[in-house]
């Protein structure tokens, strides 16, 4: 439970009841916060890092995931202000600062002249989501892919992280780690993919889970197959899975420039509910 003190504090189990009270004032722009405080119960040693409280009249108004990621929800301009000093204080730890626009821009203002210069910013990400079943045909070859797959799928999914995000994942010797995620997804049912001869045509993972909603990444088609709406008939079908199994909204976010995969998202019925930001070191 919250002490009534002002200002921020570390969370923990006994604030999880509030942290989720917090977070479901936009579950959709919370996903990922909530989804990793239920997963971790906000323990330090499951978070691989901590939870962030900013408390003002005895109440908890704002959060910030600290781990690898960096993430501000609900983040008033006073919660901005603290989380940042607490970032300045513990030096950078995180490879990403990633959530609203408005909450991540500021708290890099404050951040800019004491952490390392970033490798890209990424200042307008459009926030989409759906509750609805497409109305256009999905791919029948689309499917939850299963343990049997890896050969195929883990090289689509470095390509994919690689391409995004700039940067290999099995950089440093991250292979083991990212195989072993990879493999989690796929038991988790998360994992969903279109695959002939061998390789992946089409793919697309659940990233986190709520009971209010989900976050859809990793959506990529095969370069040498693009441009014949694949990703519109495969995210048909994992948006129609999801749905029914998995979360009652699919969420995702994307770089704005990328108009191709914008165009796609809303012939499958996403529309644009917010703007994310990302950072990345």
């Amino acid at each position: 439970m919250l002490r009534t003190q002002n200002g921020l504090r570390v969370l923990g189990p006994s604030d999880l009841p509030e942290t989720l009270e917090l977070l479901a004032r936009d579950p959709v722009a919370n996903v990922f916060p909530d989804y990793r405080s239920r997963v971790t119960q906000l323990d330090p040693r499951w978070l691989g890092g901590e939870m962030w409280g900013y408390v003002e009249d005895g109440r908890l108004r704002s959060a910030c995931h600290a781990a690898a990621n960096l993430a501000p929800a609900e983040a008033t301009p006073a919660a901005i202000q603290a989380f940042a000093a607490k970032g300045i204080q513990q030096r950078r730890r995180c490879s990403t600062i990633v959530g609203p626009a408005d909450a991540v821009g500021p708290l890099w203002d404050e951040l800019r002249t004491h952490w390392s210069a970033p490798r890209e910013f990424r200042w307008d990400q459009p926030l989409m989501m759906t509750d609805r079943d497409p109305d256009i045909a999905p791919d029948p070859l689309v499917r939850r892919t299963t343990q049997g797959d890896l050969a195929a799928l883990y090289p689509a999914c470095v390509a994919m992280y690689t391409e995004e995000v700039g940067v290999s994942p099995e950089a440093g010797g991250g292979s083991e780690a990212y195989r072993a995620r990879v493999s989690q997804l796929v038991n988790k049912g998360w994992s969903f993919a279109r695959i002939e001869d061998g390789r992946v045509v089409f793919k697309a993972e659940v990233a986190a889970v709520t009971p209010y909603a989900c976050q859809i990444q990793g959506v990529w088609v095969e370069p040498s197959l693009r441009g014949r709406r694949l990703s519109v008939a495969g995210m048909a079908t994992v948006v129609g899975i999801v749905l029914r199994d998995i979360a009652p909204v699919v969420s995702l976010y994307v770089n704005k420039h990328n108009v191709a995969a914008r165009r796609a998202y809303e012939a499958v019925g996403f529309r644009q509910t917010g703007v994310f930001a990302t950072i990345m070191f």
